[in-house]
Parts: structure tokens; C-alpha cells; sequence
């Protein structure tokens, strides 16, 4: 009779800016309303994380699938198999930092994927101006509002939390003016100076999940 074995769960040592992972996850390169940032970037090893991480990653997109079934998401990088240094990044070191890209609309007001590509540096590179606009799209705050809710709201049915969002405090002001502004303000805990880059075309979310 075979024997099931079952997955190994992965152990975080240190912080997130001194740390390292054992056993780290990959991401799964796509769902049914999400997408990885880059396959090569994925094929190079650039989306693993802890294996709490990624259920609380993978169930949200699900809920969200019914919640906000005509948005579509993409996460963009995490960290390494065994953690430590991620350049450029100054965290993502211990499997529990997740980079997604910022939900957009285009003209039509359809929900579409910001574009990631080598030419602007699979995204990291754009810039949107004041009014949460780039090329033609806009920041979907809806979306996004809907996304950090519903990823805060899982860590917590799994024993867990949410440590910090980071994403331009310059215009976060227009996530407290959605559906979701009392759960925000009531639960989030956003970042309140600009960080060393600006943080407007992905918003960081680093999970709160005991470490050795």
C-alpha cells in the first residue's frame, strides 16, 4: 500500500531584511485571475516563499474569484528557494515578502494586467503620475483595496497576519475612499514615509508568521 507523504512546511529563520528560508515554495506561475510577473523571472527561481505564505497567496486569489470575479491579478517577486540576499530588494529574505504588481482598468474600464516585460524592468520601472494614471490605465483602487482585505482576512482564519503594506503613501488616500476604508483603517498596517523606491506600481506585503 503506498504511502502518502506529505509536504514539507517551510521553516523561516531571522527578518525579513536578515534572514533566510528552508524549504521554500514556488508560487504557481498562474490561476484562474492571476499571473506571475515573468516566467523567466519564475524559471530562475525569483517566486518562492513560505509554504504558509503561498496558501494564504493562493486562497485569497480564490476568494477573490467570486468576491471580484471580473478583476484579474499578478504577483511579481518574492524571494529565493532558501531565502537570503534578493537583489535588488532589500527584505525578501526569509519567505515571507510578496511583491504584487498594482491592479489597473484600461480605457474601457476593464480590469487588465499592468505590463511586465524586460523593457521596463518586468514593471518595476513604470511610473504613475499623481492620479494613479500610466499610459492609458489607472490604478484599480477597488481591486487593490479588495486584495489586501481579503489577504489580511485569510492569514488570520489560518492563525496568522499581515505585518505590513507597503505602497506609496501618496496615494493611498484614494484606498480609504473604497468599500473596504474601515477594514483598512481598522486592520492595515500601511507604510507612512516613501520607502527607498516609490512602491506605486506593486505594493509589498510582508506576512507576520513566526520565525526561528
Amino acid at each position: 500500500m503506498p504511502i502518502s507523504v506529505a509536504a514539507k512546511e517551510s521553516i523561516c529563520f531571522g527578518t525579513t531584511a536578515k534572514g533566510r528560508l528552508k524549504d521554500g515554495v514556488e508560487l504557481p506561475s498562474s490561476g484562474n485571475n492571476f499571473v506571475t510577473y515573468s516566467r523567466v523571472a519564475r524559471a530562475a527561481g525569483r517566486t518562492y516563499v513560505h509554504s504558509k505564505v503561498k496558501d494564504i497567496v493562493v486562497e485569497a486569489y480564490r476568494i477573490l474569484e467570486s468576491e471580484q470575479p471580473k478583476k484579474v491579478y499578478k504577483y511579481a517577486e518574492t524571494g529565493l528557494k532558501e531565502g537570503g540576499q534578493f537583489k535588488p530588494h532589500k527584505t525578501h529574505r526569509n519567505g515571507l515578502s510578496v511583491d504584487f504588481m498594482t491592479p489597473v482598468i484600461n480605457k474601457k474600464g476593464k480590469s487588465v494586467h499592468l505590463p511586465t516585460n524586460p523593457f521596463n524592468k518586468f514593471g518595476y520601472n513604470i511610473e504613475f503620475d499623481k492620479n494613479g494614471v500610466y499610459e492609458g490605465l489607472k490604478i484599480d483602487y477597488e481591486a487593490l483595496a479588495a486584495h489586501i482585505v481579503v489577504l489580511d482576512k485569510t492569514a488570520k482564519q489560518k492563525g496568522y497576519d499581515l505585518w505590513r503594506v507597503i505602497f506609496d503613501p501618496s496615494l493611498q488616500p484614494e484606498l480609504f475612499k473604497t468599500k473596504y476604508s474601515a477594514y483598512l483603517k481598522a486592520n492595515i498596517r500601511f507604510s507612512k514615509k516613501r520607502s527607498w523606491v516609490r512602491h506605486d506600481e506593486h505594493y509589498h506585503v510582508d506576512f507576520a508568521i513566526p520565525c526561528q
